[in-house]
């Protein structure tokens, strides 16, 4: 069974372009997929990257073109310029975690509510009630945001660690077991074609 480690920031745009697509594409391949929340400015700075508000003008503004297009793309609505960005992504990728591990709701679901959240929403995803609010509408306890945050600060960092380690310096990445790599929303069609057999 083929398995994809999924690499993501709550605050990223292009993790929430993803919505629940990678799950569906690992359950359409009978595939099984961890979802593995990082500290994406972390991996930036470790890997050649930088924050949005630190890049050149012209890359900034690429970047907003280049998020409307694959907002159009996806089908999916966004605020370009949100009222909660940046902001602190740690709470979020803990309930995520903590959910994870408790199981019994839909992880898919949950990532792509928070990053709604932040991303169509404008509501801060630091926020304990808004996680809470995440957590209920995927299935999942809502008292996950309170629960196991040492545990969920350990992955995290876990997680950091080893992105860095297996080469992921942006987010969403997709590694899989045979370590084909992924990189950006508009890269899950090669994900999908690579689990097909086609690439």
């Amino acid at each position: 069974m083929a398995h994809i480690d999924y690499y993501f920031a709550t605050i990223s745009p292009y993790t929430y372009l993803c919505g629940v697509r990678p799950a569906d594409i690992a359950k359409a391949h009978g595939a099984t997929i961890t979802y593995r929340p990082i500290d994406l400015m972390n991996v930036f700075s470790r890997t050649g990257g930088q924050p949005p508000a630190e890049r050149h003008p012209n890359r900034q503004a690429y970047r907003l073109q280049d998020m409307r297009r694959r907002a159009g793309m996806t089908g999916l609505k966004m605020t370009e310029k949100p009222a909660f960005f940046p902001t602190n992504p740690a709470p979020s990728s803990y309930a995520i975690i903590a959910a994870q591990a408790a199981g019994g709701g839909d992880l898919g679901a949950l990532v792509a509510g928070i990053t709604r959240a932040c991303w169509l929403e404008d509501r801060n995803i630091a926020d304990d009630d808004v996680i809470r609010d995440c957590l209920t509408a995927a299935g999942f306890d809502a008292a996950l945001a309170d629960k196991g945050l040492l545990a969920g600060a350990e992955a995290y960092h876990r997680n950091t660690e080893d992105a860095v380690r297996l080469g992921v310096f942006g987010a969403p990445f997709f590694i899989t077991d045979g370590d084909e790599r992924f990189w950006g929303e508009d890269r899950l069609a090669d994900l999908d074609a690579h689990l097909s057999g086609r690439i």
